[in-house]
């Protein structure tokens, strides 16, 4: 306690004075301070040896902040200056006031306990604001925004508040109660945006202007929040919406046209030999493929163009306010013209199309996944018909897909149950007359469906990708049954497997042929697979690896097909080829042109010490010019069409 005036006498024991919780000074007339007790000394730096005891240098009694009945809000002088509520009253011949310390304290400990029931967590910064400009915070508070706690002292919270925010702000502030916290989106001095969540009160009930509010930083959890919304409606590779966002966007423009009676379209798009790319170069060089084809497809984002991705190499396009058909057809052509140059990706020249189905509200459908289905199905017809082309979806193109997708379910249960049969067509020497091997060929003889031709399966079976189990069992079943008939007292013959892009590119495809050798128990020799000019030339670098194991296994290569493809003479010195294969169009046609290029083949191959094969031979004057032109082997219809396998003992005895 601290007697400035030693002469004067208190009107309250000098005990209850010095220990009362409250500051506590009395003044005299003169408006100086002649006794304060020890909470006074400490909160308005009070001492003996002060050169003033003015009242007004400790305390600003003119500046009020805000005033109550009996009580006044002020700011102390003295430094460091803070806020007081102040209680003024005349005792005898003395004024006492008593200063409460602490009130934003106060409220910042019955706002941590709101908080802390609203929100499991611990609060980050207090601040107390008069109709937003703001009079006082704590440390935690500056710090949360980058700023110095004296920096901020009268800025206007406003400022502080994102622009978009701060209309909400201003009627947050005008009620008089909040029951839970409310965010706002804010900016750190630094200009990082921060997001905030506010528990705001009254300082003092009946009193709207000045408020004190806790202030947490959940900038974390927002992000958190916005990553799994992103997860949930964005293709994280492409950063393109996805299907769940676009069927959305689908449901709310049919909602929009059911009142306007217009009509949009629907886009389903396809990247054209997309799997042969990723099989071949890589998932990287798939990935980086798939984000430059959405680049280009961005290209056509506008008001009335909405794109997602939908999964792996599709994408979906949504045409708003879609007039006449001109307009579906022009979009569509703009879509393909994207893809006319290549993109180039690391260090690749990429040529890829596209495939597109279009279907129309109301015509085509009124859901959301009918028309992504009906868009599908339109896109799968041109998928079968050649690709780099749209379609229009007609409801009769749904039956063929119907039966399309029964195939694929049919197949799939005819791998499960192997309902697959190889027949073998044999292959002749010319000069010995003998039967030098088997084509083994794979054929589906389904209980409803009847016989079902490769062209139709096998296709399929490439789509879907069960291509690599059918291929695994066919070359299986081959060697196996080679292996039996040479059990059984048959000559020894190789016999010959075609591979499928995908089987020939799958990685330790090798060491599934040297498995397939063991188990079966089939020598190398008798062996022979068969690959085509299109797929010698996707991935020189692989196939030439691939094509020396196999060589070094002691399994022999044909050259499936030739003349049909590039033709490249530089890949038939490079790979190690055992035979070529003349295409039957070659033989079937015998014009003046394809009389040349068969002589020229069997030629080149005798050159570079290949063996020459021609398929297709299905008449005596075929075989009358192979045999002139010198050709090594030929098979077809001429000496036997494909047989099964329990008919190969017979027709060897013949």
């Amino acid at each position: 306690m601290l007697y400035i005036k030693e002469d004067v006498t208190l009107p309250i024991n000098e005990w209850i004075f010095d220990n009362v919780s409250d500051a506590m000074i009395f003044v005299d007339h003169d408006d100086q301070i002649v006794a304060a007790n020890h909470h006074a000394e400490q909160m308005l730096n009070i001492n003996e040896e002060a050169n003033t005891y003015h009242v007004d240098d400790y305390i600003d009694r003119h500046g009020i902040m805000e005033h109550w009945e009996d009580e006044q809000l002020i700011w102390t002088k003295q430094q460091p200056v803070d806020l007081a509520i102040m209680k003024e009253e005349w005792i005898g011949d003395l004024t006492c006031y008593t200063l409460k310390d602490g009130w934003l304290k106060g409220k910042k400990d019955s706002l941590i306990y709101r908080l802390k029931h609203a929100r499991k967590s611990p609060y980050e910064g207090v601040l107390m604001h008069d109709r937003g400009q703001l009079i006082d915070c704590d440390y935690a508070f500056a710090s949360m925004l980058g700023y110095k706690r004296s920096e901020m002292i009268g800025m206007s919270i406003f400022s502080l508040v994102h622009h978009d925010d701060r209309e909400s702000l201003a009627n947050q502030m005008r009620q008089e109660q909040h029951d839970s916290p409310y965010q706002v989106r804010a900016y750190k001095k630094n200009g990082e945006p921060i997001y905030a969540e506010v528990l705001s009160e009254q300082l003092r009930e009946g009193s709207n202007n000045i408020r004190v509010a806790i202030v947490r930083n959940i900038t974390e959890r927002i992000e958190n929040e916005q990553q799994i919304e992103f997860m949930a409606y964005y293709d994280q590779l492409t950063n393109l919406p996805n299907r769940n966002y676009f069927q959305m966007a689908v449901k709310n423009e049919i909602n929009h046209m059911e009142m306007k009676n217009q009509r949009f379209a629907v886009y389903f798009i396809d990247i054209d030999y997309f799997k042969h790319i990723n099989d071949t170069l890589g998932y990287q060089v798939g990935d980086q493929l798939l984000k430059g084809c959405a680049t280009r497809l961005k290209q056509l984002l506008s008001d009335d163009v909405f794109i997602a991705r939908m999964v792996s190499d599709e994408f979906l396009l949504l045409q708003r306010h879609v007039t006449d058909d001109e307009s579906i057809d022009n979009l569509a052509k703009q879509i393909i013209d994207k893809f006319r140059n290549p993109l180039n990706i690391n260090g690749y020249d990429i040529y890829t199309t596209v495939s597109i189905g279009v279907s129309i509200y109301p015509d085509s459908a009124t859901e959301p996944s009918e028309l992504i289905e009906n868009a599908d199905s339109a896109m799968y017809v041109i998928k079968e018909e050649g690709r780099n082309e749209y379609q229009v979806f007609r409801h009769s193109l749904k039956e063929g897909v119907k039966e399309q997708m029964q195939l694929e379910t049919e197949l799939h249960k005819a791998l499960q149950h192997q309902d697959f049969e190889l027949f073998f067509q044999p292959q002749y020497d010319l000069k010995t007359n003998r039967i030098t091997g088997f084509e083994a060929l794979c054929r589906w003889f389904h209980d409803d469906l009847g016989v079902i031709p490769p062209d139709r399966f096998i296709p399929l079976a490439e789509k879907t990708g069960l291509i690599l189990e059918l291929g695994d069992w066919v070359i299986y079943e081959a060697c196996r049954q080679n292996k039996l008939w040479q059990d059984q007292g048959m000559p020894k013959v190789k016999v010959s497997v075609n591979l499928s892009a995908k089987q020939f590119l799958r990685r330790q495809l090798v060491d599934r042929v040297r498995h397939i050798l063991d188990e079966t128990g089939l020598e190398p020799q008798y062996l022979e697979i068969e690959i085509t000019e299109t797929m010698a030339m996707s991935n020189e670098r692989y196939i030439i690896d691939t094509l020396h194991q196999f060589e070094k296994l002691g399994v022999q290569v044909a050259l499936d097909d030739f003349g049909t493809g590039y033709s490249s003479l530089q890949y038939l010195s490079q790979f190690p080829l055992n035979k070529i294969k003349i295409d039957r169009s070659f033989i079937q046609n015998q014009s003046k042109q394809n009389v040349a290029i068969v002589k020229s083949i069997i030629h080149l191959s005798h050159a570079l010490n290949l063996k020459v094969i021609a398929e297709g031979v299905e008449t005596e004057d075929d075989l009358k010019f192979l045999l002139t032109e010198q050709c090594d082997e030929v098979q077809g219809f001429y000496f036997s069409k494909p047989i099964p396998a329990q008919s190969v003992q017979g027709f060897i005895d013949v």
